[in-house]
C-alpha cells in the first residue's frame, strides 16, 4: 500500500525533474531558434502558421505566441517534438464550425474518442504564465449535443500524446469542447498551476467536460489545479500508474474519478498507485469515486461495453476538505453498463483492493460517508476509512453511516447498511 511518505517522495522526484528541465532550458536559451507566431489580422485560420512554427522550431527551439487572439479553425497534429519551449501569452480560440470538427477530429486512441489537437514529444516546456488561454468555444457544443453522452467525434480540447519528461504550467482552459485534456502513452509529466472552466451559459448540460484523463500513462503529477466543470475533475483510466494529485480544487462536477475502467470485454487493464491529497471539493457529487463496468458486455465504447478484467489497487485519498458535497464523499460502483445505466452490480471480475480514505472533513448533503458497491464475484479487499470525524451534514450533525456490500477487510469502520441495488443484483433501488 502506498503511504503519504511514498507520495511525497514521488512529488519531490517530479519537482526535481521540473527544476532540471527549467535549468536546462535556461542554459541553452541563447542557442534556441525562436519562431514567433503572428495571428492573421482578418480572423482567418491561424492553425497553418502554428504548424509551420513547430516544423521550424520543434527541435531544440522555442515557439512563442503573442498576447493576442489566434483563431484555430482546423485540426493540429504536432508530435515528435524534442526539447522545445512553448510560450503562450495570448489565446488560442477554437472555431465553431461543428460540421468541420465532426468530420475531421482525430482519433486519440481510446473509447472511440477524438481530439482537435495532438501535442507530443520529449522535454516539452509549455508555459502559460497564468493567463495563456486555450478557449474551446464549448458553448456551441453544449447546446448542440443537448446532454448526449460521448457524442461521436465531439473533440477533446488537447491530447498530450507520446510525451515524456515534460512540464505544462500556468495554462488556462475555458469552455472546452469535451474533455479538456487527455494524457495518453506518456510518462514523467508535470502539470501544475492549471485552471479549467467549462461551465454552460445556458440550461444545457456540460456532460463529458472532464478536466483531465490519463490513459496508458505513468508518473503523472497534477499540482495546484482548479477545475470548474460538469463531469469528472481528474480521471485516471486504463493502465494509469503512479498518478499524484496535490493541492487542487474541484468545483461542481463529480470530483476525482478512478475509471470508468473494465469497458473492453476480456481486456486486462489497471489503475495502480494513485494518490490524491490536500484537495478541496466544492458542490461536487463526490470527493472521489471508483467506477468499473459490469461483467457483461452490452454495446460498444464509448457508451457501451463491459466484461473487462484487471484491477485497481493502492489508492490513497487523504487530507480532503469538502464544502456541500452532494452525496457519497467516497464511492465505489461496479455497476456501469450501457450508456452509463446501472447493470448487474455483482458480475464484474475487476478487482479493487488497498484503498485508504483518510483525514477528511467538511460538509455533505446526505449520508453515507462511503458507499462501497462492490462485485460479489470480485469483492473489494482492504478498505481503510479513518479520521473522518470532521465530516458533518449541513445541519451540523456528524456523519456516521457506512454502506457496503461484498467488502472484505475493513479498517477504521464497520459497515452499517447496504448499498442501493445490491439485494437484487441489478443496480435498481
Amino acid at each position: 500500500m502506498s503511504s503519504p511518505n511514498t507520495a511525497l517522495l514521488s512529488l519531490v522526484a517530479v519537482l526535481l525533474l521540473f527544476f532540471t528541465l527549467v535549468e536546462s532550458a535556461g542554459s541553452t536559451e541563447e542557442y534556441r531558434k525562436v519562431c514567433t507566431v503572428r495571428p492573421c489580422r482578418d480572423g482567418s485560420d491561424d492553425a497553418p502558421a502554428v504548424l509551420r512554427a513547430f516544423e521550424e522550431c520543434g527541435n531544440h527551439g522555442r515557439v512563442e505566441f503573442l498576447n493576442e487572439t489566434y483563431h484555430i479553425e482546423s485540426i493540429m497534429n504536432i508530435s515528435g517534438l524534442n526539447d522545445v519551449a512553448i510560450d503562450l501569452k495570448g489565446t488560442l480560440l477554437w472555431g465553431t464550425n461543428i460540421t468541420y470538427w465532426l468530420n475531421n477530429s482525430m482519433p486519440m486512441g481510446y473509447q472511440n474518442q477524438s481530439t482537435a489537437w495532438i501535442l507530443g514529444g520529449d522535454r516539452i516546456s509549455f508555459q502559460g504564465h497564468g493567463y495563456g488561454t486555450i478557449d474551446g468555444n464549448g458553448q456551441v457544443w453544449y447546446d448542440f449535443i443537448k446532454g448526449a453522452s460521448n457524442y461521436p467525434r465531439r473533440p477533446h480540447a488537447i491530447t498530450v500524446y507520446g510525451t515524456t519528461n515534460s512540464v505544462f504550467e500556468g495554462l488556462r482552459f475555458v469552455q472546452s469542447q469535451m474533455w479538456t485534456m487527455t494524457v495518453i502513452h506518456s510518462s514523467n509529466v508535470l502539470l501544475q498551476d492549471i485552471y479549467v472552466s467549462s461551465i454552460s451559459n445556458s440550461s444545457t448540460s456540460t456532460v463529458n467536460t472532464d478536466g483531465c484523463d490519463t490513459i496508458y500513462a505513468n508518473n503523472i503529477t497534477f499540482h495546484r489545479w482548479e477545475v470548474h466543470n460538469g463531469d469528472d475533475g481528474i480521471s485516471p483510466k486504463a493502465n494509469s500508474t503512479n498518478i499524484l494529485v496535490t493541492n487542487s480544487t474541484f468545483i461542481g462536477g463529480a470530483g476525482l474519478a478512478l475509471g470508468s475502467i473494465g469497458q473492453y470485454k476480456g481486456v486486462f487493464e489497471t489503475i495502480e498507485n494513485f494518490t490524491a491529497r490536500d484537495c478541496v471539493f466544492i458542490n461536487t457529487t463526490h470527493s472521489a469515486y471508483l467506477k468499473t463496468w459490469t461483467g457483461e458486455q452490452v454495446g460498444y465504447p464509448p457508451n457501451g461495453g463491459g466484461g473487462g478484467i484487471g484491477y485497481i489497487k493502492n489508492v490513497l485519498l487523504s487530507a480532503f476538505t469538502l464544502f456541500n458535497v452532494r452525496q457519497f464523499p467516497m464511492s465505489i460502483t461496479q455497476c456501469i453498463n450501457f450508456a452509463g445505466a446501472a447493470g448487474n452490480c455483482s458480475s464484474s471480475l475487476f478487482a479493487i483492493s488497498n484503498l485508504s480514505f483518510l483525514d477528511i472533513k467538511g460538509t455533505v448533503q446526505q449520508e453515507p460517508i462511503v458507499s462501497l458497491q462492490c462485485s460479489a464475484v470480485a469483492p473489494c479487499v482492504n478498505i481503510t476509512v479513518e479520521d473522518v470525524s470532521g465530516l458533518k451534514l449541513l445541519n451540523g450533525t456528524r456523519m456516521r453511516q457506512y454502506d457496503c456490500d461484498n467488502t472484505l477487510g475493513t479498517l477504521g469502520f464497520n459497515c452499517t447498511g447496504h448499498t442501493c441495488g445490491m439485494a437484487s443484483g441489478d443496480g435498481t433501488c
